[in-house]
């Protein structure tokens, strides 16, 4: 597996791998912000396809109660891991700490995500990863439905935080670079 900063040539393999709900592709959503410098979309690759996703929101969390809470704390958003039977594998494990990795490299001492409070699954993994929680807050989103009606979806999330250590270049393997920068490839 290897994981690379999201190109504009794999924005149609997102969207035939992992789709978006409706008519909007939420994908390139996501390459059109990380193209304005507000993220970085990162994106796990096996066998040539993808298989997992995050952003990196540099601005952090929309909902002003984190933003109140933990101000200039980046979030990593939408990560998710398809189809679900790759779950569980450590995808998503290596797409978090991509994201921390780059939060870093940027000097950000801190980074936060938010979890589904129906999803224990996830809060298990994110507590196994050093976040904890700091505020409840609602997750607002939309989509265009393949209908042409926009839908608004809210989901009550918990904001988990985790402090990061600078680690020192000494302690970064070559295999560390090679698993989240990983080489150039070509569309398939």
């Amino acid at each position: 597996m290897e994981i690379t900063v999201c190109r504009a040539a794999d924005v149609p393999l997102l969207d035939q791998y992992i789709g978006s709900p409706g008519a909007t592709s939420f994908h390139a959503r996501r390459f059109e912000r990380q193209e304005q410098g507000t993220s970085t979309y990162l994106v796990a690759w096996l066998g040539g396809r993808p298989v997992g996703h995050t952003e990196l929101r540099w601005g952090g969390c929309d909902d002003a109660a984190v933003r109140a809470a933990r101000p200039g704390c980046p979030e990593i958003n939408a990560l998710a891991v398809w189809p679900p039977t790759l779950r569980s594998r450590g995808i998503g494990s290596a797409l978090v700490r991509a994201a921390e990795e780059r939060a870093r490299e940027r000097g950000r001492t801190a980074i936060g995500l938010g979890v589904a409070d129906d999803n224990p699954r996830a809060a298990a993994l994110y507590a196994r990863l050093g976040y904890v929680p700091l505020v409840p807050y609602h997750g607002r989103w939309s989509y265009q439905g393949h209908d042409g009606v926009t839908r608004e979806c809210v989901e009550e999330l918990t904001f988990l935080v985790k402090e990061l250590v600078r680690a020192s270049p000494v302690q970064r393997t070559n295999a560390d670079v090679q698993r989240t920068s990983g080489p150039s490839r070509g569309t398939q």
